[in-house]
């Protein structure tokens, strides 16, 4: 299914929400805009680029070391990730 440009951009909105009650903020996250051009049904995501501490929180929310609002489960910090 080919979502409207509305529909694009709100999916990324939602991406970006969801991240950041997770804790991470991807500044540079959009929709790639090369792909989005043209006849292109499913543009791609641009999840732009971050510093190593974000890329280890990141790792740590996907094996879900990080609970909802990004807080550490279990009360610590997990092991190679600061605050």
């Amino acid at each position: 299914m080919a979502l409207t440009a509305m529909e694009r951009v709100r999916a990324v909105e939602e991406l970006r929400e969801g991240l950041a009650r997770a804790g991470v903020v991807l500044p540079s996250l959009r929709i790639d805009p090369l792909t989005c051009s043209g006849h292109v049904l499913f543009p791609l995501v641009d999840l732009g680029r971050c510093n190593l501490d974000m890329a280890l929180r990141l790792v740590a929310v996907l094996s879900g070391a990080y609970g909802p609002e990004g807080a550490p489960l279990g009360g610590g910090t997990p092991s190679g990730v600061s605050n």
